[in-house]
């Protein structure tokens, strides 16, 4: 177990849905909606500082109900500061920057780098990081995780970027640990079909493509 280790945040989840750009009353009802189908991860991401105060008020939400919030799109130790301070219980970037996870560390919670390359993979690989996010994810196709488990098999990634319920199983079944999804939740359909996804429905596998191990 490393200090970055987001197995006990994650457990059993195979979906985490991000928050984005939303006032603090829609982050709130749409986390409940998320948490009460059985989506149990929730990311809010922190561009602005509006964003904070929804961080916030999610975080308050979900401490009502033993939930986890973390924070996104988190660039700068200051970035990582505001998110300790807002509750976040983990910390969520596009990029790969070693400086910011090793703040991270500092206020004890695990900070989730992006990557897009086997280099990047590596490099945060030998700094401790073997969670890492794929960004953008649709770009790379679920080729790309098959291809990089081969030399990197202790690396656990999580999907991010063009994810959506009508590819994420595609995702699942080639190696990724968990998807995440932003943008499709603007479709009020999306996060029931994720929802059955999570739970590991087979009914949320689209025709055609095979679903992740363990469905039923």
């Amino acid at each position: 177990m490393t200090a970055h280790d987001f197995t006990p945040i994650f457990a059993g989840a195979r979906v985490m849905v991000i928050l984005r750009d939303l006032p603090p009353q829609e982050t709130v009802r749409l986390a409940n909606r998320a948490w009460d189908l059985g989506i149990d991860v929730v990311e809010v991401p922190v561009r602005t500082p509006e964003a904070v105060t929804a961080l916030r008020a999610a975080v308050e939400a979900g401490r009502e109900r033993d939930r986890i919030v973390g924070a996104g799109t988190v660039f700068t130790p200051a970035q990582v500061r505001q998110s300790a301070s807002a509750g976040a219980a983990f910390t969520v970037a596009p990029g790969l920057d070693l400086a910011v996870a090793d703040v991270a560390l500092t206020y004890g919670i695990p900070h989730l780098p992006g990557v897009a390359t086997p280099t990047e993979a590596q490099r945060a690989r030998d700094h401790g990081l073997t969670w890492l996010k794929a960004f953008p994810a649709v770009s790379l196709g679920p080729q790309w995780f098959k291809a990089v488990a081969g030399p990197l098999p202790e690396l656990r990634f999580v999907a991010t970027g063009g994810i959506d319920a009508g590819n994420a199983a595609d995702f699942l079944a080639a190696g990724v640990k968990v998807v995440a999804v932003g943008s499709a939740l603007s479709d009020p359909a999306q996060i029931d079909r994720l929802a059955e996804l999570a739970r590991g429905d087979r009914t949320a596998c689209p025709p055609g493509t095979a679903c992740p191990p363990g469905t039923a």
